[in-house]
């Protein structure tokens, strides 16, 4: 809802403009028209006329599931907040979707647990259910198990006491001391082959920044056309770089 001052002198349709930019900005998913709408105590025609202008001049930009902030927005403020994040992560996530034709997914250790921040689909690769239980699934998933390789010791060990192995497909790795060896064994990128899901296949990458442990992830069809891995690591590499160097840091360690 919006509130302010009452003056002659302000315009009120400015004043709309600005309260539809500031909810965008500060959440953390894409928002549709609507829910703007509702937030900022507008009528649907009405946010809609704004939500096209906006667009139009770059400061909001269209997603499928949502606005988000547009290319325009981020030098308006010096500080970054969660839209500007998420716009430049959603920016990074569709690039890396388009180009390997995959779907991309960042995910972060938030408070002992690892979450999914953000998820962009690949027309022809179907997205994992990763939302459900991602805090259970670590041991299984290439997102999590990135994680868990760039975890100090004690924290690994704390998140695996807490959160038993269970196996969710017969490639799921369901010993921890295998599971300990397999971390170690992938210090630049990490694999999930139909452990997490059968006929889905993943990889992922580390995204490092000051107090910020990440992965960014791939996934596709298991029974999809092989591909360079090394190439593909190399792309993702690159990314998570980008996503690295808009959190403040000089790039990946």
């Amino acid at each position: 809802m919006m509130t302010g001052e009452r003056d002659g002198t302000l315009l009120g349709s400015v004043q709309r403009a600005i309260a539809v930019t500031d909810v965008v900005a500060d959440a953390r998913r894409p928002l549709p028209v609507k829910a703007i709408a509702r937030a900022c105590g507008l009528t649907l025609g009405t946010t809609y006329n704004i939500v096209r202008t906006l667009v139009h001049e770059g400061v909001l930009a269209h997603e499928p599931d949502g606005l988000v902030l547009g290319h325009r927005f981020p030098s308006l403020r010096p500080e970054e907040t969660d839209g500007v994040f998420l716009a430049r992560a959603r920016a990074t996530l569709r690039g890396v979707s388009k180009e390997l034709g995959v779907t991309a997914c960042l995910s972060r250790f938030i408070d002992g647990e690892i979450h999914v921040l953000d998820v962009v689909d690949a027309p022809h690769s179907p997205r994992v259910d990763v939302w459900v239980g991602p805090q259970d699934s670590a041991h299984a998933s290439a997102l999590g198990k990135r994680i868990l390789s760039d975890l100090e010791a004690g924290d690994r060990l704390d998140y695996l006491s807490r959160h038993p192995l269970r196996k969710l497909t017969q490639n799921t790795i369901s010993d921890r001391r295998t599971l300990l060896q397999h971390l170690d064994a992938y210090r630049c990128a990490s694999i999930d082959v139909e452990e997490y899901a059968v006929g889905v296949r993943c990889l992922a990458v580390p995204v490092r920044a000051p107090g910020v442990i990440g992965s960014l992830a791939v996934g596709a069809p298991a029974d999809s056309a092989p591909v360079d891995v090394a190439h593909v690591v190399k792309r993702m590499r690159s990314a998570a770089s980008r996503l690295s160097l808009s959190r403040g840091v000089d790039g990946l360690a």
